[in-house]
């Protein structure tokens, strides 16, 4: 646990958390009820990534207003809240307010956040609103107690809330570090204990079948569901007689109309970085329409390239396996599919180490879509971000980590992106944490009954005060060097 020195500073900590919890639990539940996903196509120059977005932004700085302290909506880009230091120098932490669209298989509404058995369930409580939420309240923490103290903190708090990581462009961030000096050091609550000192490289691609006339396939969709997760839940409406198709465990299969059936696969979604154990509903419809025949010999072209690439998660049905030193095997799922204009498209999410790179996996994708008369186009390209474990940083997050709550954890990598990436000097520190073991009925990030448990929340907030009184006590500009 923690160092004597600091043991009596978590108990004012511990209190003071005990005392404002219901008052977070419900500012949390105020968050998930904003509907705050990015649309780009309703962009405006007041609400640059959609309204809805703009409106989660809007609605974690009301929080910070009502706690106390000056905030900024800077272009509907991005927005901050500041405690002020002593000096200017800034110590960072960010969030983002925007979330993924629900997709299917919720059990309650998910813009209704709802409390279960110790845990929180609704879209955003992990990713990233609870987070949000617990570090505005960790700085609320600290003005409480510099202004009974009479003083301030060395440096200058900027709890900075985003509008649009989920998209992966993270132009909000591009924006700020335009126009302002980034923090001497920064983390983000947007991945897990202890700390992440790196972040795989992240490629989008679209294949796009050639023309697609006379055929069987009416549509094929994942509706809204976000390219970034594995997909729980695909339809397929093809010309055939439903009642002469069979419905396994897993299908729904009714009549549409016009001798068309219409097929529904429920699968088992998750995040795109974390594929291990989903169940990709385009892959069970895919194969579904190649045994039973459903399709003209284009059609199943197409859809066997499909199957080819579902056929593994760390691409290895498609030659693009690889790990390194550093980061997990490379993965690659399918997230949309959709019929456009008489062609399938569908959407491939790749998170891989620094064992290759975006352009060798161009040219190995295009080399397979083509042999199918397909092509593949990428849509989004991240290089993989690297600090180094050992640097000051990083082992000072790690101990904190250790200190404030007693687990053990060594610095690590993921798959997943998050603002850290965009910085000179950043870490993604927690909320979720390696130990908890959670019940089934509580769902991942980015997917459906996305859950958190509020003592993995609480022991977070935790850390975090802890972390941000260590790293009061040092050379923040150091830790640039």
């Amino acid at each position: 646990m923690a160092e004597m020195k600091d043991a009596a500073f978590l108990a004012e900590a511990d209190s003071w958390i005990d005392a404002h919890w219901e008052e977070i639990v419900e500012e949390i539940g105020n968050l998930v009820a904003v509907p705050s996903v990015v649309d780009f196509d309703a962009a405006t120059p007041e609400h640059p990534s959609g309204p809805d977005a703009h409106a989660g932004m809007t609605a974690a700085l009301d929080l910070a207003s009502r706690l106390g302290f000056p905030t900024t909506d800077e272009a509907g880009e991005i927005g901050w809240a500041d405690l002020e230091g002593e000096s200017e120098t800034q110590l960072g932490m960010i969030c983002h307010a925007d979330v993924v669209v629900p997709g299917v298989g919720w059990t309650s509404d998910p813009w209704t956040m709802q409390r279960r058995d110790g845990f929180l369930i609704g879209r955003g409580v992990l990713d990233d609103k609870g987070p949000l939420v617990v570090s505005l309240y960790a700085m609320k923490f600290f003005a409480e107690r510099c202004e009974a103290e009479g003083k301030k903190l060395p440096y200058t708090i900027r709890m900075l809330v985003g509008t649009n990581e989920e998209t992966g462009t993270m132009k909000d961030v591009g924006y700020y570090l335009a126009h302002h000096k980034a923090p001497a050091f920064l983390f983000t609550s947007d991945a897990e204990f202890s700390v992440c000192y790196g972040e795989k490289g992240g490629f989008d691609g679209l294949i796009t079948s050639k023309k697609l006339e006379g055929g069987n396939i009416v549509d094929f969709t994942t509706g809204d569901a976000a390219t970034n997760a594995v997909p729980s839940q695909a339809t397929l409406v093809v010309k055939a007689n439903a009642a002469e198709l069979p419905a396994p465990a897993g299908f729904e299969v009714t009549d549409a109309g016009d001798g068309c059936a219409k097929i529904v696969a429920t699968g088992k979604g998750g995040h795109a970085s974390l594929p291990e154990g989903t169940v990709n509903a385009i892959g069970m419809l895919a194969r579904y329409a190649l045994e039973h025949d459903l399709c003209s010999e284009d059609e199943a072209e197409f859809l066997r390239l499909a199957v080819k690439i579902m056929d593994s998660t760390d691409g290895s049905s498609i030659g693009i396996d690889t790990a390194d030193a550093y980061f997990d095997p490379l993965t690659c799922i399918a997230g949309t599919i959709h019929m456009v204009d008489a062609h399938l498209e569908l959407t491939i999410d790749i998170r891989y180490p620094s064992s290759t790179t975006g352009e060798e996996l161009q040219a190995k994708l295009s080399d397979v879509a083509d042999e199918y008369h397909a092509t593949c186009e990428n849509t989004l390209l991240m290089v993989p971000f690297l600090v180094d474990p050992k640097s000051p940083a990083i082992q000072m997050l790690a101990s904190s980590y250790h200190d404030a709550t007693g687990l053990d954890g060594d610095p690590f990598t993921i798959g997943g992106g998050t603002y850290a990436r965009e910085f000179p000097c950043a870490a993604s520190f927690g909320p979720e944490d390696p130990h908890d073991e959670y019940p089934e009925w509580v769902g991942p990030m980015h997917g459906a009954d996305e859950g958190i448990s509020e003592e993995t929340l609480r022991r977070a907030m935790r850390t975090y005060i802890l972390a941000i009184k260590r790293l009061m006590e040092i050379d923040l500009e150091s830790l640039a060097k």
